[in-house]
């Protein structure tokens, strides 16, 4: 039934085809799964990303490092001798400009794969389309469970990054543990995000909790929650909102001289963009931005540039240097090279005989070994489509991020939170591209 909806998709808008590579017909393809967007020297996949709009700072920058990445691996022989092309649309943002992208990059680009499509409420819009029309919908560039905590329901999605309610769970036991007489308030984007964050951080800090305050992406005026929560004298706030609100929170928190300790989870922490952010919208009055995160606590997965003597930035700088575009390397582009990482590992696992129906396949069977920049183990299986297991807590201070706490590794649920050394001596190869995995 499904593979019927899509071709009647497909002859409805004109762009049925008998070839699903160079040359080959429809019923010379594999009997094992489906080829779409391979040929013998290619394999085409497709991401939709805010290029404009209100998230388009930061966001905007994360395809740019996939495509380096391709790029590096592309003139170094490609993945099984196919070149990787990487089509990026614009959905600014809104779920229904991504349900069209989504439909362009699957019915007319015909991508063989979704890879890193940005959103919790945006991908939210195309995730049940992709899996109706079984196309592998690859490491999406957002931390909520529904990615990966019921393969069966969604087979083809999987997540990427530490899940939103994992980060809540490791932010609230580190509250409870070092600041355990805190009145905590809670300043939550409105949608998964946000209620996955929460539902983490309350397994340790239910009873500290005094006041939770949610506001709706788009609008700009935060101060009625900023205010809320100074109203119930919380000392502490976590934020589980993205870049633009942290700054947003920051000046209203300003002009209302409220000061208490801020914990922002990882999407709206980065020092460099908030703090451009923060100057753009005072309109010059904060020529520092990134000094007014001063303390700000938060939590970290992957290495970023505060350190280039680390041995992946030390790659992903060479990365950029020889097939970035405009630009210096930001954690953002950082990121999109990490998932790109990812995705050739799935590519080399998946094997010669390319398929949708393979490549998840591999990915259950060998994920949970991946290697590559990921300061936790990814949690890939047959059972459980969740990313990145865990993360540690830092503070900053001009704009670099001081370790708290070692590695902290969890999984959603009751899952105890236990620490974890077992990446702290990865390294990338020398090629820069990652082994073969074995069997």
């Amino acid at each position: 039934m499904k593979r019927w909806t899509r071709f009647a998709a497909l002859l409805a808008t004109g762009t049925l085809v008998v070839a699903c590579g160079a040359g080959e017909e429809r019923e010379e393809a594999p009997a094992e799964g489906s080829t779409v967007g391979v040929t013998d020297d290619s394999v085409t996949i497709g991401a939709h990303f805010p290029l404009t709009g209100v998230a388009a700072p930061g966001y905007s920058e994360i395809p740019s490092g996939h495509q380096a990445y391709y790029d590096f691996v592309n003139a170094n022989g490609g993945v099984h001798g196919r070149q990787i092309e990487f089509i990026v649309r614009d959905d600014a943002y809104n779920p229904t400009n991504t349900s069209q992208v989504t439909n362009e990059l699957v019915l007319s680009d015909e991508i063989f794969a979704m890879v890193a499509g940005l959103g919790t409420a945006t991908h939210s819009a195309v995730v049940d389309f992709l899996n109706g029309e079984e196309v592998p919908d690859l490491f999406v560039s957002s931390g909520s469970l529904q990615w990966g905590d019921a393969p069966a329901d969604r087979p083809y999605t999987f997540g990427w990054q530490t899940d939103y309610e994992s980060e809540g769970k490791i932010i609230g036991q580190w509250v409870a543990e070092n600041m355990p007489d805190a009145k905590v308030g809670l300043f939550l984007q409105d949608d998964d995000f946000g209620r996955d964050g929460e539902k983490g951080a309350r397994q340790f800090i239910e009873d500290q909790i005094v006041e939770v305050q949610r506001y709706q992406s788009g609008n700009t005026d935060v101060a009625p929650q900023i205010a809320a929560l100074q109203a119930a004298g919380a000392d502490v706030i976590l934020g589980f909102n993205v870049p633009s609100y942290t700054a947003l929170s920051q000046l209203t928190a300003l002009r209302l001289n409220y000061k208490p300790t801020w914990f922002y989870s990882n999407v709206g922490s980065d020092p460099a963009l908030v703090g451009s952010l923060l100057a753009r919208f005072s309109e010059g009055a904060v020529t520092d931005g990134s000094r007014l995160l001063d303390g700000v606590l938060t939590t970290e997965y992957i290495p970023g540039v505060d350190a280039p003597d680390n041995p992946w930035m030390k790659l992903w700088q060479r990365v950029w240097d020889e097939h970035g575009g405009e630009g210096e390397l930001t954690n953002y582009r950082v990121y999109g090279m990490s998932q790109a990482y990812t995705f050739v590992q799935a590519l080399q696992a998946a094997g010669q005989d390319l398929t949708r129906e393979g490549i998840v396949a591999a990915i259950e069977e060998h994920g949970g070994g991946f290697e590559g920049p990921a300061l936790a183990p990814f949690r890939f299986s047959a059972d459980s489509h969740m990313g990145i297991s865990g993360m540690q807590v830092v503070r900053l201070q001009g704009g670099v991020g001081e370790e708290l706490t070692p590695v902290l590794v969890t999984d959603i649920g009751d899952a105890p939170i236990e620490e974890d050394d077992s990446a702290a001596e990865d390294a990338p190869p020398d090629s820069g591209i990652p082994d073969q995995p074995a069997g």
